[in-house]
């Protein structure tokens, strides 16, 4: 078997299974979870049906490259949200299934494991594919801790140069999990003359772009190099989906675009990968990208919920409404003397709410793990529910300070 394999941390919802394996939650009080990031909005009746009037598409295999109408919706989508020049869609623009899967192997295309202490750089806390992908990739994860007093952006100056000159993939996440932070034009700056200099290709996860309470959206990395003079996207990837943008988590369908160099070696990759996406699949991707009104019904529910539920938290917890995603990532209470898992805990066992404890998702890290006495909630399920959870979970609250 493969050694590397063994390298591989449990994921976090494995975890919070066993955290809660030998618990029984308080009887009369319907279960409530927050801790997955599974978006539970409807799913738009145009993409079903689009779905549905395609099926025709499954006797036929699908091409790795994907159908030219998706990757000309796709770039046309790009261009409209983020004001770009034309994108080519035969060189710039691939369907993936789904970011997780592409994230995964982007990094197995990019890594030169045969360069002694080859590294993939991520921010901490972070997303669990960042670290396995390096892993079996024959990197090692080197964690940037995401810091507070900078709205949880990490400091990149902090880094050493000697570990700078190994780092061959930077993987940013904005808005990011769990945070929410974006990147500032500022920060895509340093980050792209960091990569200049070092010569590391720059992986952007954008897939929650689309979920924002603020008028202006978030800047995408793709924009910033745009604006910045950078619009061959040179040793930049940006990936997003379509799976919070237009609740579809079950698709599995989202693209990569960016430098055309690097896309041509991940489409050979993927060719031998077995990673074309479902030809009814795309049929639907196209009708997805091409629509915004379901998008701006979207985000206007998650804007109604997160103004309701926010307040209520905020009594009890310090936490703030975030710059974008569908997270609430908040520190507890410190004068309950519970740490983060505790919490978690005794809220499933006697609220019978479920949060993902913050040190779940992330790693210990230059002396300190950034996500312990943090809880990260979802709120994803419709707005009564989650107001049902943040009134038991201030009723719990309040009772540890009693």
């Amino acid at each position: 078997m493969n050694p590397l394999l063994d390298q591989l941390q449990p994921y976090p919802f494995e975890k919070l299974k066993k955290l809660f394996a030998d618990v029984t939650p308080a009887a009369g009080l319907k279960p409530i979870s927050l801790g997955i990031g599974e978006p539970k909005h409807p799913t738009p009746e145009l993409i079903k049906k689009a779905l549905t009037d395609n099926l025709a598409g499954l006797a036929t295999y699908p091409s790795t490259l994907g159908t030219e109408a998706l990757r000309k919706a796709i770039a046309g989508w790009l261009e409209r949200r983020y004001d770009l020049p034309k994108i080519d869609a035969a060189t710039q623009v691939l369907p993936v299934n789904g970011s997780r899967e592409a994230l995964f192997s982007l990094t197995q295309t990019v890594v030169d494991a045969s360069r002694p202490g080859a590294l993939v750089m991520c921010p901490n806390p972070f997303y669990q594919i960042y670290e396995g992908s390096a892993f079996l990739a024959g990197a090692l994860p080197y964690f940037v801790n995401s810091d507070p007093a900078r709205n949880f952006a990490p400091d990149f100056s902090l880094v050493p140069e000697d570990v700078w000159a190994r780092v061959q993939l930077l993987f940013v996440c904005s808005p990011g999990n769990p945070t929410g932070a974006v990147l500032s034009l500022d920060d895509w700056k340093e980050l792209f003359d960091l990569s200049d200099r070092y010569g590391f290709v720059i992986a952007s996860d954008e897939c929650y772009s689309e979920i924002y309470f603020k008028d202006e959206a978030p800047l995408g990395g793709m924009e910033a190099a745009h604006k910045l003079g950078r619009s061959d996207y040179r040793r930049l990837i940006s990936f997003s989906s379509l799976s919070k943008r237009s609740n579809v988590p079950g698709m599995r369908s989202g693209f990569v675009a960016g430098d055309a160099a690097i896309l041509k070696k991940f489409l050979l990759y993927r060719t031998y990968h077995g990673a074309a996406l479902n030809p009814a699949v795309q049929a639907a991707s196209v009708a997805a990208w091409n629509d915004e009104t379901h998008v701006q019904e979207n985000r206007a529910k998650y804007i109604a919920k997160f103004a309701q539920v926010t307040p209520l938290l905020q009594q009890v917890m310090d936490v703030a409404l975030p710059d974008a995603s569908f997270y609430l990532w908040a520190r507890i209470d410190q004068s309950s003397g519970l740490s983060d898992v505790e919490y978690a805990r005794r809220l499933y066992a006697e609220y019978n709410v479920t949060v993902l404890p913050g040190s779940y998702l992330a790693r210990d890290a230059h002396g300190v793990n950034p996500g312990a006495g943090r809880i990260r909630m979802a709120l994803v399920a419709e707005v009564e529910e989650c107001l049902e959870a943040a009134h038991r979970i201030v009723e719990f609250t309040q009772k540890l300070k009693a």
